[in-house]
Order: C-alpha cells, then sequence, then structure tokens
C-alpha cells in the first residue's frame, strides 16, 4: 500500500512539474536553477565535517612521548547545529585514565559540557544545542583529573 501511495504521489509530482516546465520555459528554468542553488548548499551544511587530530596530552617526566593519550575525530555542522565525533585512547595501558574536558561557547561565555574518560578506547558523538558558536576541549591522562593536561583546542 505505502508503495503505490508514494508512486502515486511521485506521479503526480513528475507531472505538475513536466506541466510547469511545458508552460513557462524560462521561468522554470530560473526556478530550476534556484532550487539546484538551495540544494547544494543545503547539503554542503548538512555535510560539513572537518577532520582534526590526533591531539596528544601532555607527558610526565617518566613517560615516552608514545605513552600519551590522544583524540582524533571529526567536528561540524549539521542541521544548523555543531556536533563532534570524536575516539578517545588510552596508548600506554598504565591504568590511569585518559580524559577528555569538552567546552561549549555562547553568547555568554565558555561552558563546561562533559568530562569523558577511558582505559582503552572510548568514542561518542555529540551535538551541541542551537546558539553554540564553537567549543574547545583538551586531553589528559593520569590517577587524577589535573595531571599531565594538553592544551586548549579550539573550533
Amino acid at each position: 500500500m505505502r508503495k503505490i501511495r508514494n508512486l502515486l504521489v511521485g506521479t503526480a509530482l513528475a507531472g505538475a512539474l513536466a506541466a510547469g516546465v511545458a508552460a513557462a520555459p524560462a521561468a522554470s528554468a530560473s526556478t530550476a536553477s534556484a532550487t539546484a542553488a538551495t540544494a547544494a548548499t543545503s547539503a554542503s551544511q548538512a555535510l560539513s565535517r572537518h577532520s582534526f587530530g590526533p591531539y596528544f596530552s601532555d607527558f610526565g617526566g617518566r613517560e615516552d612521548r608514545g605513552d600519551r593519550s590522544y583524540v582524533r575525530g571529526f567536528w561540524g555542522r549539521s542541521g544548523g547545529r555543531y556536533y563532534l565525533d570524536f575516539d578517545l585512547f588510552d596508548r600506554d595501558r598504565d591504568r590511569q585514565y585518559s580524559w577528555l574536558d569538552v567546552y561549549y561557547h555562547n553568547g555568554s561565555g565558555w561552558h563546561f559540557y562533559n568530562r569523558y574518560r577511558t582505559f582503552g578506547h572510548s568514542a561518542s558523538k555529540i551535538f551541541f544545542n542551537r546558539g553554540v558558536d564553537g567549543f574547545r576541549f583538551r586531553v589528559g591522562e593520569g590517577s587524577t583529573r589535573d595531571y599531565d593536561w594538553s592544551g586548549w583546542h579550539r573550533f
């Protein structure tokens, strides 16, 4: 039943589009190009995706650079909202957590969003509310929450 309804709606839509093109070719051509431009803009906004990382934690005096925690992933805009899609890794398996602090920015300043932690690997995707115009994060590693933090990374 659903297939028949979709087929009828599609046929009616195609017939109306064909009648409109036959009636006013110049007007429909400009409308079609405007519609194509709008669709391209919508598609580029929907697919706004930028990769980042890896960003590493700082390292203590006893650790090698290869033992640091890191985060990598993608950020962008989808539907007018920012999103952050990331993977957090702990490479040395020393039973100290890898940490990721995430903050967002809106008209009233910076606000804490969430703190993530893992012993091995963690993946998350965050969608920020409308009105958010940026975010930042930092990566850390240690047995306490303020140990070996990286600098801030902003988008």
